[in-house]
Order: structure tokens, then sequence, then C-alpha cells
């Protein structure tokens, strides 16, 4: 998808309006994960198990996917873009704003490149009404959920690794991908060779990034965003990791590791002191759990004490709700967006920069879809808005959402 010149205008759906209709429980519907064991994570002295890793049931090649399931799949993919068709309209969201859009895990899985390949492109994979916004925006960042490289050896005793060839980075373009973090549970599933090469690959191809590098001074360092004289930085930084050398060091390559907070914290005071917006990206939280663990909560109040203005969660591959602290807000998991073979439900983070006065207040949206089949695609009907917004509602601390899908501090079930 070729991404047109940015603008002050972002692409919107009139049908993508997020109902308020109260809170109450949700149960999280199935998805195609199944816990398969124990993750290993290291701080700078300590371990934990608190994070299971992930079995995809993904075909082990594309032949074995129905002639009857790939013509089915390409017929529900022709009526949703003639159902987005016509519906996309363009609309100035503010006097001199700029929009950010972010996304949670992101893996051409072998569904993903299948879809693709169908469709002879990215029209495949997300539908007209995700592609036009992201076009729209200023600024689309996600989580990179496995590395770019063609070497390597796989992760002993990883029930599940991810790696993608390096030529599959121009799918990140046409995706209009511009950054990602990198810090992750799979970006060293084949080694620090395989690390190096997927920074490598990233870095001629223009698509900045966070998280991890060659060691700890680069892995800390952000995604520098200037838009409308406004600075931002965005850390990528995870509490996930399957063993203690995963995590960067002066020395070693790997990531930036928040299972002791010091370095993130320290960079984060840094990066506000040259910037007007400081945005995290953290990977935590159990997979398929749609409640926070407290420790998410105290991470992410301790990101902010530190002067983070944002809080960007993924890992537990379902979403998360929204909790505000001090005005700020966290978002404890946007779950997949581009994945497996099936996602329920799946949002983008829009995030409106005031770039027309000193200061501001950030502007929080999400807008909510979801994927069969490798094919991510908006919610249009009401029905599926209203429960995503009612579904959210009832997950979140001290926020709400109102019935144009801002997110808003406010009354919320949980507190």
């Amino acid at each position: 998808m070729q991404k047109r010149a940015k603008t002050k205008f972002v692409v919107g759906m009139a049908a993508a309006v997020l109902l308020l209709t109260g809170c109450g429980p949700h149960k999280s519907e199935q998805i195609d994960l199944r816990v398969a064991g124990q993750e290993m994570g290291a701080g700078e002295s300590q371990t934990a198990k608190e994070s299971s890793e992930i079995i995809i049931d993904l075909p082990e090649d594309h032949s074995q996917e129905s002639e009857e399931t790939q013509a089915e799949t390409s017929q529900e993919e022709k009526e949703q873009e003639e159902n987005t068709q016509g519906q996309v309209e363009e609309t100035r969201i503010g006097d001199g704003d700029r929009v950010l859009l972010f996304s949670g895990d992101v893996l051409l899985s072998d569904h993903v490149l299948s879809a693709y390949q169908r469709a002879g492109g990215v029209s495949g994979v997300l539908d007209q009404g995700y592609r036009s916004l992201i076009a729209g925006a200023d600024y689309f960042m996600v989580n990179e959920e496995f590395p770019f490289s063609s070497r390597g050896t796989k992760a002993a005793d990883k029930q599940y690794t991810f790696r993608l060839a390096p030529e599959k980075v121009a799918i990140f373009k046409e995706l209009g991908i511009d950054a990602v973090t990198l810090a992750n549970n799979h970006a060293l599933d084949y080694g620090t060779d395989a690390l190096l090469d997927s920074c490598e690959v990233l870095d001629q191809a223009g698509i900045a990034r966070t998280g991890a590098g060659k060691n700890l001074e680069e892995a800390r360092q952000p995604v520098r965003i200037e838009i409308g004289g406004k600075k931002i930085a965005v850390i990528g930084a995870t509490r996930v990791i399957p063993q203690a050398d995963w995590a960067a060091s002066s020395s070693h390559p790997g990531m930036l590791a928040t299972y002791d907070p010091t370095a993130l914290l320290e960079e984060i005071r840094e990066q506000k002191k040259e910037n007007d917006y400081v945005f995290v990206m953290v990977h935590w939280g159990i997979e398929r759990d749609e409640r926070p663990q407290e420790y998410q909560r105290t991470l992410g109040r301790q990101y902010i004490d530190a002067g983070a203005d944002l809080v960007i969660g993924s890992h537990p591959h379902v979403l998360q709700g929204v909790e505000y602290y001090q005005g700020k807000a966290i978002i404890y998991s946007l779950g997949n967006f581009i994945f497996g073979s099936s996602i329920p439900r799946t949002a983008l983070l829009e995030v409106e920069v005031p770039v027309s006065s000193d200061g501001g207040e950030l502007s929080l949206r999400l807008i909510p879809g979801t994927s069969k089949s490798g094919y991510t695609q908006m919610f249009t009907e009401q029905n599926s808005i209203q429960e995503f917004a009612s579904y959210i509602q009832g997950i979140s601390y001290g926020a709400v959402i109102d019935p144009n899908g801002r997110v808003l501090q406010g009354e919320s079930c949980l507190r």
C-alpha cells in the first residue's frame, strides 16, 4: 500500500462509531491459541514464570487450505471491500492536529501470507477501511513479533518460533508501517544473528525501530517522531523474555527488559527533557488473559510518574482494558492486529497530538475490527460496534468510551 503525503487529515468511517452500552462481565472468546508451557523471564538478578508460550494452529504449508475454504474467504474479502467502498471519508479532526496510529502484535504468518498471495497484495491482508485510515495518518507503529532474517539457530526448548525472510519487509512497506518495537518474546527466536539482521533490514527499508539492538544503549533508543513542530519519543521495552540473556547489556545484543524498570525509567526521564511527549510500548501480561496483572498496573504507573504521556501494551494476544492514572492513559493490550487465522476482536489506537498550542492533552480513539484467515477488517455493523464498546468498557479502569469512540477519563466498571 503506497502511503500518501502526510496532512492534517485523518480518514474515519461514519459506520465505525462506538456506542457505549454500559458495563457488564464478558467472557473471552476462543481464539486459535493454546497454552504450551511456561516461559522464563529475567531481570538483573531474578527470573519469572508469568507468561505462557504460544502455539498457533497454522498449517505447515499453504496447500493444506482446501480450495473450498480459499474460495469462501476470497468471496468474503470481496464482499467486505464492496461494503467499505464509499463509506470512507476524510474529516478534519482539529486545527493543526496530527494523527498517530498504533497496533498490537503483527506476524506475517502462513495465513497472512496466503491471504496476501491470493489477493496479489495487501488488499488481501487489510480491508479498505483500515488501509485508508493508515494512509491518512501521519505515523503508524506496530509490535513486530518476529525477526526478518534467514540466519540463526532455532531457540532450544521453545515450542514455537517465528522468522521471516528479509525480502518480506516489502509487505511492511506496503502496509504503511513507519516504525516497530522489537522488544518482545520472539525477536530472538533465532538468536542474535537473526536479531541484528532484522535491525539492518528495517534500517535499509527506512522503518524506524526501538526496543532491541547490538547493546543496551542501542536497545533503549526511542523512535523519534517530529510532526507539526512537536517532538515525540516512543520507547519499546519487554517484560516477557524466555531467558536472562535475551536482555541487552553494555556488550551484548538483546532487548530493553523491564523486569527491573530502572533502565526504562531513566530513559523516560531523559527523553522527557528533550521531547513534548513520551510514549512507552511495552510487552507484558499473560497470554489470553483480558485483565492486566497487578505488576502491569504498578509498572504502568511508574512509567507515567517518570514522565510517560501514554503507555501501550502488547503480548496477551487479546484486548485488555484502559486505565487512566494522573490523567494519562495506559492501554494494557491492543491484542493481535495482523497475526493468525482468527482474531475475534482487534483495534487500532488512534492518537491525536495537539500541535496548534503549547502542550495539550492527547485524544485517543479505538477503531475496532476482526480477522479471519489472515484478513483483518473494520467492524461496520452496529451490533458488532456496540458489543466492542461494551466489552472494552467492562474491562477498563477509570475510563469510558464516548459515542464517537473516544477513550476518556471517567467512571467505569473497575477500579
